[in-house]
C-alpha cells in the first residue's frame, strides 16, 4: 500500500489554474471527496470496482456489531 502525498494533493489543488493547479479554495478543497479530487487531477481508475466478493470478503473482515 503507498502513502497519501498530502502535500502533493494540496499543491495540485490549491495552486492557481496559470501554474499548472486547480485553484481550488481550501473550502472547496475540504469537501471534496477523495473520488472527485482524482476526477478532477485527471486520474480516473486505479482500481477495481467493488463487486459482491470483495462486499463479502470486507464484510467478514469488519462485521457490524450490535449494542455498541
Amino acid at each position: 500500500m503507498r502513502g497519501l502525498d498530502f502535500t502533493g494533493l494540496l499543491r495540485a489543488a490549491l495552486t492557481p489554474p496559470a501554474l499548472g493547479g486547480l485553484g481550488l479554495t481550501p473550502q472547496v478543497f475540504w469537501v471534496l471527496t477523495p473520488i472527485e479530487l482524482r476526477l478532477m487531477l485527471g486520474r480516473e481508475g486505479g482500481g477495481a470496482l467493488m463487486n459482491r466478493a470483495r462486499l463479502d470478503e470486507l464484510t467478514a473482515a469488519y462485521p457490524d456489531r450490535k449494542g455498541d
